[in-house]
């Protein structure tokens, strides 16, 4: 299989936060990636911005370093970096004072397109967005990349659209979430729509219910101090696994088009029914250290997990559970989609066979891939006994040696920024819409000071969120280390 490599036009991207975390780990490197197959084109330009004062060379032996830290070694070829470096500039700015912002605008071409990638805190985004904006460096042309997390409530995220809406248009606002270039997620929307053999099936009449489930094996660590004003739910939940919600109970687009797509993912999110207090279970990890000694904050009432039972009120999904679970210091690290069809509506073999039902697991991470369980005779004399195989489509083995070095979320997201293709970006209503529904449950417990129960480091979470499948006769699927 030869993969097939879209050049793009010129651009200017600058990276606010340029000497930050995410650019070290994540941009930058995946930058250099896009560089190394042939999607960058020479006149592009990567601007690094940042309060450090230094020069070009000092920026680029940062960027070097990152490469050769995140990059795998078989790709990090010296001629190629070096290449790659001498595309990239620094420049020293104030976001909040007018340190850089003029000799910024001298370096931004206006007949390319402008990106600008804001990977700081989300209390700068309005300053960024309003200087780039005063000093005549926005055009027509530019983009603006925009991490999350995108307010903490509905008010503040409101506040927060109004300001970027007072600098830039709806369009060239990218509201990035990384799980939204994931290969799988969007090989989710290739399995619906584009197999005969699913679409009709993908209904309340054929599903019994849905897991969406997003486990890590780290702890809040060094992020306990913010962590601890978040939470799960608004750290995980109200985006990637809403995201991944949408994705997989949306009705077809019309077309494979931007605001076709974000219109039938805002539909859903307004279908979603209010939670209830019964339906939901919070959990803070133990151990040592403890999710309490990684905030600081014994008294702290913030969740590290959290599981939830979510009801879809319209004509395809009403009657069909999806169950969301999410949380810190688990048994192993995955994140999948699994949706559980219903067995067959009579059975024409004797119970010793048992009962059978088809299930699709989409896995994100870790081995990206398609797993669909069908039911077969068990091989070998003695009678009719059924077993479940998987049809397993991992991509590094269906797809040959180049499904193994498929993009990065960041690289396929950054290069779609500079195309102008806001398919796989969030739009402001529907961000706001996923707080309109989020606020009042994470209000209600609040309201009742709602302490988390306590789970074991390393186990699945709390025992609590198994009964919640137990009282509807379901299980969890298995968080495997």
């Amino acid at each position: 299989m030869v993969s097939r490599v879209i050049p793009v036009e010129p651009f200017d991207l600058v990276i606010f936060g340029g000497t930050g975390d995410l650019a070290r780990r994540k941009i930058l490197p995946g930058l250099y990636r896009r560089f190394l197959s042939g999607q960058m084109p020479p006149e592009a330009r990567i601007i690094g911005a940042a309060r450090t004062d230094q020069d070009d060379a000092a920026f680029r032996n940062f960027v070097g370093a990152a490469i050769k830290e995140f990059v795998p070694k078989n790709r990090c070829d010296p001629k190629a970096i070096d290449r790659f470096l001498a595309q990239i500039s620094y420049i020293t700015v104030d976001v909040r004072g007018d340190k850089g912002w003029n000799t910024l605008a001298k370096m931004i071409r206006s007949d390319v397109v402008q990106a600008f990638y804001f990977s700081v805190g989300p209390g700068l985004f309005g300053d960024i967005a309003t200087r780039l904006n005063d000093y005549k460096i926005a055009t027509p042309l530019s983009r603006i990349v925009v991490e999350k997390p995108f307010g903490r409530d509905l008010t503040s995220a409101k506040e927060l659209n109004a300001v970027l809406a007072a600098s830039f248009e709806e369009q060239q606002i990218y509201r990035i979430d990384h799980y939204l270039g994931k290969e799988t997620v969007q090989n989710l929307m290739a399995v619906r729509f584009a197999n005969v053999l699913f679409e009709p099936l993908w209904n309340a009449q054929y599903i019994d219910h849905v897991q969406i489930t997003v486990a890590e094996t780290v702890g809040v660590g060094g992020r306990g101090g913010y962590y601890d004003k978040s939470g799960a739910m608004r750290d995980m939940v109200q985006n990637h696994l809403m995201q991944l919600l949408c994705l997989t109970a949306m009705e077809p687009p019309a077309q494979f088009e931007p605001d076709a797509m974000r219109d039938e993912k805002l539909k859903v999110i307004r279908a979603l029914d209010p939670v209830d207090a019964s339906d939901i279970v919070r959990g803070q990890y133990g151990g040592d250290p403890s999710y309490l000694d990684d905030c600081e904050n014994p008294a702290s009432l913030t969740e590290s997990y959290i599981a939830l039972k979510v009801d879809i009120s319209n004509w395809r999904w009403k009657g069909t559970p999806f169950y969301l679970r999410t949380g810190k210091r688990l048994k192993g690290r995955m994140s999948e989609i699994v949706v559980h069809f219903k067995e067959t509506p009579h059975s024409i073999f004797d119970d010793d066979a048992g009962r059978h039902a088809n299930i699709l697991s989409i896995r994100l991470q870790p081995d990206e891939g398609i797993d669909l369980r069908v039911t077969i005779k068990e091989p070998g004399p003695g009678g009719m006994r059924l077993v479940d195989v998987p049809l397993d489509m991992t991509f590094a083995d269906a797809l040959g040696p180049e499904a193994k070095d498929v993009p990065d979320a960041y690289e396929r997201l950054i290069m779609d920024v500079i195309r102008g293709n806001q398919t796989l970006f969030m739009r402001g209503d529907e961000v706001e819409a996923a707080w309109a529904w989020t606020d009042p449950i994470i209000e209600r417990w609040q309201a009742r000071r709602d302490k988390p129960k306590t789970y074991e480091a390393g186990s699945s979470g709390p025992e609590d969120a198994l009964m919640l499948l137990h009282k509807d006769h379901r299980r969890w699927r298995e968080i495997k280390a």
